[in-house]
This record gives structure tokens, C-alpha cells and sequence, in this order.
């Protein structure tokens, strides 16, 4: 099976150092998701967005993960509004020539 992309953004509405305390804090239990390679952190301080990109390594794992208490956890935060998530298949030849980490 393909590796696959999951993008997820939302709004939040704590202070930016709030949020980044929520995430580090959160960091090692998305470490533990069975089939997640990777994660990255995204925010954007100025329009109060931030979300993450992530790596899973199949379909059916990123579908757990979508279905487990850790994204509920994440969707049902009274803090994130406006919360989209976005799954995408690797275009793997361009992606190695670019040096991403797939």
C-alpha cells in the first residue's frame, strides 16, 4: 500500500504560547500513532491558524488515526474552530527528486 498525506488545519483562539505549550505537550502521543512516520507542526501566529502535515504509512493508517480518541481529542478542543483535514496520495517520483522525506 501507498504512503499518504494528511493535512489538517484549524483556528485557535489561545495565546501562541498557549498553543505551542498543547502541542508539546501532546508531541509524544502522536509519536506513539501506530503508522504515522512523521508529523510536522505548522502555525501561523499572525492569522491564529495552525494544523499539521503528516506522513502515515498507508491508508488504513491514517484512517485509525482519524477515527481514534487522540483526533477526537483534537476536534472536540474548545480552542480550534474552522478545523479542515484533507488526505493526499504521494507523487513519489517528484517528491524523491526534491529530497522529501517519504
Amino acid at each position: 500500500m501507498a504512503a499518504k498525506i494528511l493535512q489538517i488545519n484549524f483556528k485557535f483562539s489561545v495565546s501562541k504560547d498557549d498553543y505551542r505549550q498543547a502541542a508539546a505537550s501532546l508531541a509524544s502521543a502522536f509519536a506513539e500513532v501506530e503508522g504515522l512516520r512523521w508529523k510536522i507542526w505548522t502555525i501561523d501566529e499572525a492569522q491564529s491558524m495552525a494544523g499539521g502535515v503528516y506522513l502515515f504509512d498507508d491508508e488504513p493508517s491514517l484512517t485509525r488515526f482519524l477515527e481514534s480518541p487522540l483526533a477526537d481529542q483534537v476536534r472536540s478542543h474548545p480552542a480550534f474552530t474552522e478545523m479542515s483535514a484533507s488526505s493526499f496520495d504521494i507523487v513519489a517520483d517528484a517528491t524523491t527528486a526534491t529530497r522529501g522525506p517519504v
